[in-house]
């Protein structure tokens, strides 16, 4: 839905809109690169050792309320087209913040230990078990995490509610659960064949195809949890 005058800003024709499109994920890609820039530091500044696993896994504390800010902006300008897409980014993060660190946080502990494990999996017995079982504890964590950020982007859900939510989109939305996988694996290599700067250089790019691969599981939250009366935040 347009607001009135909001046609008018952006213009009817192809080049009109695609020039505004591309204005669009210039302002997503600052923004990215904005909160990314932190991470990007601490994983510069720091020695790639398997003592320093919980500090990478730390360093990664800005990404999900930047990536919820995302999505909500990218709904947000679908619904309401104009010129001003920092607006939508910035109330993103504001209505998110809190509701994505209740979940992101504690996520970040676990995917913290997880990590250790695989590193010193080797030091205890059963180790040859024990590493590609935290290895798959891991994938699953992150996809799990892929869900929540819809449940909390998009929706005013209790954080437990959101937690099952997304725990139940894990299966029923498969479709996106192996978007998502597909995606996780183009990021690791990203970092492991070119650097972090390119994921981070190309991180509107990815923030698109998460908006595209998560699209049939906020349609389907919306048929299965959500309150028809109600407008999903």
């Amino acid at each position: 839905m347009t607001r009135p005058g909001q046609a008018d800003e952006i213009g009817r024709g192809v080049l009109a809109r695609a020039s505004a499109v591309v204005y669009r994920y210039l302002v997503l890609g600052a923004f990215l690169g904005l909160f990314g820039a932190p991470t990007l530091i601490a994983w510069t500044l720091l020695v790639p050792d398997g003592s320093n696993a919980g500090l990478f896994v730390a360093a990664l504390a800005p990404v999900a309320p930047a990536l919820s800010a995302a999505l909500y902006a990218q709904r947000s300008w679908s619904r309401d087209p104009d010129l001003s897409p920092g607006r939508a980014l910035w109330r993103g993060l504001r209505s998110n913040l809190v509701d994505t660190a209740k979940w992101w946080l504690p996520v970040l502990v676990l995917a913290g230990v997880l990590t250790f494990n695989v590193f010193f999996a080797s030091t205890v017995p059963g180790g040859d078990i024990l590493r590609p079982v935290c290895l798959v504890l891991l994938a699953v964590l992150t996809v799990w995490a892929g869900h929540l950020l819809v449940a909390t982007s998009y929706f005013s859900f209790r954080t437990r509610d959101a937690l099952r939510v997304a725990a139940a989109e894990f299966f029923l939305g498969w479709r996106s659960t192996l978007g998502l996988v597909a995606l996780l694996i183009v990021a690791i290599g990203a970092v492991v064949l070119i650097s972090e700067a390119a994921l981070l250089l190309t991180g509107w790019a990815f923030a698109g195809l998460l908006r595209l691969i998560m699209r049939p599981v906020e349609a389907d939250i919306i048929r299965r949890f959500v309150d028809p009366a109600s407008d999903p935040a």
